[in-house]
């Protein structure tokens, strides 16, 4: 009898982990779920290089994210978003050598100019042009396949 209350328990105690494991999944995997998150716009997309001056200085670094932070949550014209920093190359073939990316993409090539123009853009090159050495560019529109 001792043996089959121990079993018992046991059985409870796996059924028990099992449900909380799965409870604690479902909860991850939602909450890194964005509901204003949406797929990149190809109709013109805007991809942006910085190279800073100092890219180890934490302080920069921060003043830097504060900077495209506010500029993120202010501009009118994006419709999604992204900003990165590179992962450490493991081929010849990729470039690391930038500090941060930015990849904005838009509904069409006139919301782009607007973007250009808009306060929260200027703002954000005002805030921060300082911080940086050097900013490369590559703007493209999506093809149809």
């Amino acid at each position: 009898m001792k043996n089959s209350i121990l079993n018992l328990n046991y059985n409870n105690m796996k059924k028990s982990f099992c449900i909380l494991t799965l409870i604690l999944i479902s909860i991850t995997t939602y909450s890194q779920q964005d509901k204003k998150m949406k797929n990149l716009n190809p109709a013109f997309v805007h991809t942006v290089y910085f190279w800073l001056n100092n890219p180890d200085s934490k302080d920069d670094q921060k003043k830097f994210e504060k900077a495209i932070g506010k500029f993120m949550k202010k501009s009118k014209y994006s419709d999604t978003r992204y900003v990165g920093k590179p992962p450490k190359a493991t081929r010849d073939v990729v470039d690391d050598s930038f500090t941060y990316a930015l990849i904005v993409s838009f509904k069409s090539a006139k919301d782009q100019e607007k973007y250009q123009k808009e306060k929260a853009h200027l703002e954000f090159i005002e805030d921060a042009q300082s911080l940086w050495n050097k900013v490369i560019v590559y703007d493209s529109q999506g093809i149809k396949l």
